[in-house]
C-alpha cells in the first residue's frame, strides 16, 4: 500500500493538471486533495481514413457547391469545414528566428472532395498569404477571421483528389481558444517554442480542416537556426546539416487529429529507449533542465507494454515525451509524444509524476487513436485517461491500492459536485472541467464493477479494435459494452454520465 503522505502528494499533482485545462479552481483552498490529472508492428498498408460526419445539422451555404464552414459539432459547430475529406498534410516550415517565432512556410494537402466544389474552407489564422494553388492553378482566396476560403479556378468534382499547397510567411498570431481562456496553438516562450493545441489551436501555424473527425498523415518538416533542435510527431526520418541552420524531417504515418500535431523547438537532451515489448521510446528534455529530469519517465515502457495488456497493442510506430523548460501548467498527449510544462513535473515525488504520465500515455489508444466524434464526447478521452491512472495504481498496489484510488475520488466528487459535473454533458466554455476526468473514470470503474472484470477489458480492447485510427461516440462505446457483456447497460450510463445526483457504488459501500 502507498502510504497516506505519498497518497495526498500523487492527488495533488494529478489535480494540478485539471486544474488548469478546466481553467476554475476545482475545489476552495480547504478542499482535500484528490485524484485527478490534470506495439505491433506498423502497417504497411496505406491507412484508411474512417472518418464520419457528425448528426447535428448544418446551415445549407447560400452556394449549394460551396464546401461549408463547420462541421456540425454540437458544442462548437463552426471547427473543422465540410465538402472534403484530408488525407495527406505536408508542413514545411523555416523558422528564421526563433526568439520572435518570425517563419515562411509552405502547407501542402492532399485531399478528396466528398461533393462537387465551387469553393472551400480551410481554418487559418494570421500570417500573409504570398501564394495558394488547387491542382497547381492559381486560386482566389477570401479570408475572414479563422476562416480560409478558397476558390478554385475550375470546380472540383465529387470523388475526385485535389492538392492544395499555400505559402505563407510572419509571425504566428497567438490564437484564444473558445474552450480555454488561455493561449494555444503555437507558443513563444523565452529560450524556445512548443505547440500545444487542444481543441483548436492548429489554425495557429497551418491551414488545416481543424476537427478530430478529418484525420490525416502527416509529413512535417522543420528547418531551424543552430543550436536550435526540433522534436516533433512521429519518426525521425532525416537531419540535414545546412550550415547554419539544420533540417529536421519526421513521418506521421497513423492518421491523426489536427490538435494533435506537435512542434517543439529548443536545445535539447535525447534520450531513447525500449520497451520490452520492443515499442522503441524517445524522449526529449531541454537542456537547461536538471540532469534528474527524466526519472519519471523510466517506467513508461513497463506501462506502453502494460496497457497493451489491457486495451491491446499499443497503436502506433514510436512514443516519448517532451519536457520544455517553462511554465505553462498543463500536460498534453500529443501523438506519439505527450508534452509537458516543467511545471508538471515534481522530482521530490516521482511517483506522483508519474500518474500523470501514465495519464498521457493511455490517451494514445484513447484520445489519439480513437478520437471523439464530437466534443461533446470528451469523456471518452479524459475519463478512460484518467482510468488509466488508476490502472497503473493497480499494477503497483493490486486491488486494494485501486479500491482506496476509487474511494478517494469518489468521496471528493460526491463533497463538491459543483466541480465535477455530469461528463455526458459538458458546455462549450468548460470542456475541461472536473466531472470529465474524475466522474468519467468512476463511470468506467461503475461499468467495471457491473460486467466483471473479464468483460470489462475485453470491451476496451473490442472498442479500441474497432474504432482505432478513426472516431467514436459515447452512444458507439455504450454499443459495444452491451455487445460484449450481453447486458442491457442504458441504465448505468444515463445514471453516471448526466444525472446531477452521484450514483452510489453499493460493492465498495460508497453512496
Amino acid at each position: 500500500m502507498k502510504h497516506p503522505t505519498q497518497k495526498q502528494t500523487l492527488l495533488c499533482i494529478a489535480l494540478l493538471l485539471v486544474a488548469v485545462l478546466a481553467c476554475q479552481s476545482l475545489a476552495p483552498p480547504a478542499l482535500p486533495a484528490s485524484e485527478v490529472p490534470p506495439t505491433s508492428v506498423p502497417s504497411t498498408e496505406e491507412p484508411v481514413s474512417t472518418e464520419e460526419p457528425t448528426e447535428a445539422p448544418m446551415e445549407e451555404p447560400a452556394d449549394p457547391l460551396a464546401g461549408s464552414d463547420g462541421l456540425g459539432d454540437s458544442l462548437y459547430p463552426e471547427f473543422g469545414n465540410g465538402g472534403y475529406d484530408t488525407k495527406t498534410y505536408t508542413l514545411d516550415i523555416t523558422v528564421k528566428d526563433v526568439g520572435t517565432s518570425e517563419l515562411e512556410a509552405v502547407t501542402t494537402i492532399e485531399a478528396v472532395a466528398t461533393q462537387e466544389l465551387s469553393r472551400f474552407n480551410l481554418d487559418f489564422a494570421g500570417f500573409d498569404i504570398t501564394s495558394l494553388t488547387v491542382n497547381e492553378e492559381a486560386a482566389e482566396f477570401e479570408r475572414d477571421g479563422q476562416e480560409l476560403t478558397v476558390i478554385p479556378s475550375q470546380r472540383l468534382a465529387k470523388d475526385s483528389p485535389f492538392t492544395v499547397v499555400v505559402e505563407y510567411e510572419g509571425i504566428p498570431d497567438p490564437m484564444q481558444s473558445e474552450a480555454l481562456p488561455f493561449p494555444t496553438g503555437w507558443i513563444v516562450y523565452d529560450g524556445g517554442i512548443f505547440v500545444l493545441s487542444e481543441p483548436d489551436g492548429s489554425a495557429s501555424f497551418y491551414p488545416v480542416n481543424d476537427h478530430p473527425l478529418d484525420k490525416a498523415i502527416y509529413t512535417i518538416i522543420v528547418t531551424v537556426p543552430k543550436p536550435y533542435e526540433v522534436a516533433a510527431n512521429g519518426v525521425l526520418e532525416e537531419t540535414k546539416d545546412n550550415g547554419d541552420s539544420t533540417t529536421y524531417h519526421f513521418e506521421v504515418r497513423d492518421l491523426m487529429a489536427s490538435y494533435l500535431t506537435t512542434i517543439n523547438i529548443n536545445d535539447f537532451d535525447e534520450e531513447t529507449m525500449e520497451s520490452d515489448g520492443g515499442i522503441p521510446i524517445r524522449n526529449y528534455y531541454a537542456a537547461s533542465l536538471p540532469d534528474d529530469i527524466n526519472k519519471p519517465f523510466a517506467r513508461q515502457g513497463e506501462m506502453l507494454d502494460y496497457f497493451g495488456e489491457l486495451f491491446g497493442p499499443y497503436p502506433f510506430e514510436i512514443y516519448g515525451s517532451l519536457v520544455m523548460d517553462t511554465e505553462f501548467g498543463a500536460a498534453l498527449e500529443n501523438q506519439t509524444m505527450s508534452i509537458y510544462g516543467v511545471d508538471m513535473i515534481n522530482l521530490d515525488d516521482i511517483e506522483g509524476t508519474e500518474s500523470v504520465v501514465a495519464h498521457e500515455l493511455a490517451h494514445q489508444w484513447f484520445g489519439d487513436s480513437i478520437s471523439v466524434a464530437d466534443w461533446s464526447d470528451i469523456w471518452l478521452n479524459e475519463g478512460f485517461a484518467t482510468y488509466g491512472e488508476a490502472l497503473w495504481v493497480e499494477y503497483d498496489y493490486g486491488r486494494e491500492g485501486l479500491d482506496e484510488w476509487v474511494t478517494g475520488v469518489y468521496n471528493e466528487v460526491s463533497a463538491y459536485p459543483e466541480f465535477y459535473l455530469p461528463p455526458g454533458n459538458p458546455a462549450a466554455y468548460n470542456l475541461f472541467n472536473g466531472g470529465v476526468y474524475l466522474r468519467g473514470g468512476l463511470t468506467l470503474h461503475a461499468l467495471r464493477l457491473a460486467v466483471g472484470d473479464e468483460a470489462f477489458f475485453e470491451i476496451l480492447r473490442a472498442y479500441h479494435e474497432r474504432y482505432k485510427g478513426g472516431n467514436a461516440s459515447t452512444e458507439d462505446f455504450i454499443q459495444i459494452a452491451e455487445e460484449v457483456s450481453g447486458k442491457e447497460l442504458s441504465e448505468l450510463f444515463d445514471a453516471w454520465l448526466y444525472d446531477e445526483q452521484l450514483p452510489p457504488m453499493p460493492e465498495l459501500d460508497l453512496k
